[in-house]
């Protein structure tokens, strides 16, 4: 058996023991112990003085109106309303909706950040393709469809009749 007041986590079956709480089978082979580690023994004979102490105190007699006393102090004693700061504020019954409404467009705000950009991908490599003619061809064209449609994008925006 690893000695209980060497590590300190086993101090508990030496408590136990001289609580008399632990089965017979364990307490045989803590006495067993006990009876060879002087550590164990002083620390056990301390225990079993607290427990014979506190066997031997009786509790003084309540008085007959301990009760009453008891309660009226209770009364007499201060207590902290936190909640009587806030009624004001919510006997207005508009300061619960502004506040709702703020909370949801605090989160429009946050779920939209207009000024957030996408995650910056990793660059790929720019490789040379050979390509057909008219792939090509293709190609060019639509680049200046896009850009025709962009100019007439930005030509619509500045419009003073809009």
């Amino acid at each position: 058996m690893r000695c209980p007041t060497a590590n300190q986590g086993n101090a508990e079956l030496l408590l136990a023991h001289a609580a008399r709480t632990l089965d017979a089978e364990r307490a045989a082979v803590l006495e067993e112990h006990i009876a060879r580690c002087p550590a164990c023994r002083e620390y056990y004979a301390a225990q079993v003085a607290v427990w014979a102490a506190l066997d031997s105190w009786d509790a003084p007699p309540l008085s007959a109106d301990f009760d009453r006393r008891l309660y009226s102090r209770i009364e007499a004693a201060p207590h902290w309303d936190f909640g009587r700061f806030l009624r004001p504020l919510f006997g207005l019954r508009a300061l619960p909706v502004a506040a709702a409404a703020c909370l949801v467009l605090a989160a429009a705000a946050w779920l939209e950040r207009p000024g957030a950009s996408t995650p910056a991908r990793a660059p790929q490599s720019a490789a040379v393709q050979a390509l057909p003619p008219d792939q090509a061809e293709n190609t060019l064209q639509e680049m200046e469809m896009i850009q025709d449609f962009s100019s007439l994008v930005q030509a619509d925006s500045t419009d003073p009749r809009m």
